[in-house]
């Protein structure tokens, strides 16, 4: 497609969190940096509430920076819990300048129940007529575009707004590092296991939705076939959905589990570590395991990293996706939320190597259509056809 005219200019609005313990702000980071490559400029513009006012100052402060910088565009990257589930930053439109069109990217949606003071049928005509989303407030009927990361949202948006919104997803939020390999090996050297014993790794920020409890719960049976197994459990507990005090009383949770369990010596958290590290944990790694409690999906840059790695992953999907179990990339666990499920997915993996070679070649390919590259220019593109400056 060709462009027409000089850099476009974009204003990124997103959650006040740091790269290192909010998702969404990670991304914002490394898509900024791709797009600049693809000839966008973008400029993060933090929703950072201060004093006694919180969100609503903050969504103020954040259009008054929008103004000052007259940008071409504006992009909210729009997930609740960013924002600590305050419904302002859904009123952004609202003080937005009108002759600036708006691109929201949804990273979490259809979770959110109609507010009960509205009947569900009059919510969902509502949301129809485009004056307002249940979830977003103003942003999804106001924008010009719609992004989602995943299949299983643009549904969920077509089917509420009416509206078919643009299917860009999300690439691994850990690329593959030069020399991790290497540093892999020396990795397990550290963590002092024996030749040929069996690491499993979970990755992503720690969080009860996760499923690391029955992941830990499964290990005493995973353990007595494979008595040297360990589980390194890779990332930081602290992130916008989980406050430090509540990060630290569930790491010391999970601390406790695995003692009642019998496998503290087994377990490794290493808490946040640099991408160089991540990446030869995973190098480290004979599987990853990704149990979370409503399943995995390509919205999970962890999930996406993994497969970039080459390492044979197990996972939960949610209900009614079928884009990984048609895919072949990982191995589905059966049930959520049940030790005994990953159990037997693990436990079959642990004493498969073809089975772990066929995973770990799919899972490369099936990462490869996930790239950011590949991700800039579908922005780049759409930015480009929303402002009109396409080349016909």
């Amino acid at each position: 497609m060709a462009l027409v005219g000089e850099r476009i200019r974009v204003a990124m609005l997103h959650g006040p969190g740091r790269p290192d313990a909010d998702g969404v702000s990670d991304y914002v980071v490394n898509l900024a940096r791709a797009l600049d490559d693809v000839g966008v400029v973008v400029t993060p513009v933090p929703v950072r509430p201060h004093g006694p006012a919180g969100w609503r100052a903050a969504t103020a402060y954040a259009a008054r920076t929008v103004r000052r910088l007259r940008p071409d565009l504006v992009h909210v990257q729009f997930a609740p819990s960013a924002y600590r589930f305050s419904g302002h930053p859904g009123l952004l439109p609202l003080r937005l300048p009108r002759d600036v069109p708006l691109v929201t990217t949804v990273h979490e949606y259809g979770w959110w129940a109609a507010p009960a003071w509205l009947p569900r049928p009059l919510w969902t005509l509502v949301e129809r007529t485009g004056l307002w989303d249940r979830e977003t407030g103003r942003l999804v009927p106001a924008s010009a575009e719609v992004i989602v990361t995943n299949p299983a949202h643009a549904a969920l948006v077509a089917t509420r707004a009416r509206r078919g919104p643009a299917h860009i997803p999300i690439a691994p939020n850990v690329a593959d590092q030069v020399g991790a390999a290497t540093a892999g090996r020396r990795l397990r050297a550290e963590l002092g296991l024996p030749e040929g014993a069996p690491l499993l790794a979970f990755f992503g920020f720690v969080h009860p939705v996760k499923g690391v409890r029955q992941l830990i719960e499964a290990l005493p049976d995973l353990r007595r076939a494979h008595p040297d197994l360990r589980l390194l459990v890779v990332g930081g507990f602290t992130s916008q959905a989980l406050p430090e005090a509540e990060a630290r009383a569930f790491r010391a949770e999970l601390e406790a589990l695995a003692r009642r369990c019998g496998v503290a010596e087994a377990v490794t958290f290493t808490g946040h570590v640099p991408v160089d590290r991540v990446s030869a944990a995973l190098h480290a790694a004979d599987a990853v395991v990704l149990p979370f409690t409503e399943g995995a999906s390509t919205k999970s840059g962890a999930l996406l990293a993994a497969l970039a790695h080459g390492v044979p992953t197990a996972v939960t999907v949610p209900d009614g996706d079928t884009e990984l179990r048609r895919s072949g990339a990982v191995a589905v666990i059966g049930q959520r939320r049940d030790s005994g499920a990953i159990v037997r997915t693990v436990g079959k993996l642990l004493t498969d190597p073809v089975l772990r070679r066929r995973l770990a070649e799919r899972g490369r390919a099936f990462a490869a259509a996930y790239s950011w590259p590949r991700v800039a220019a579908a922005h780049r593109d759409l930015y480009a056809r929303t402002l009109g400056r396409v080349d016909a």
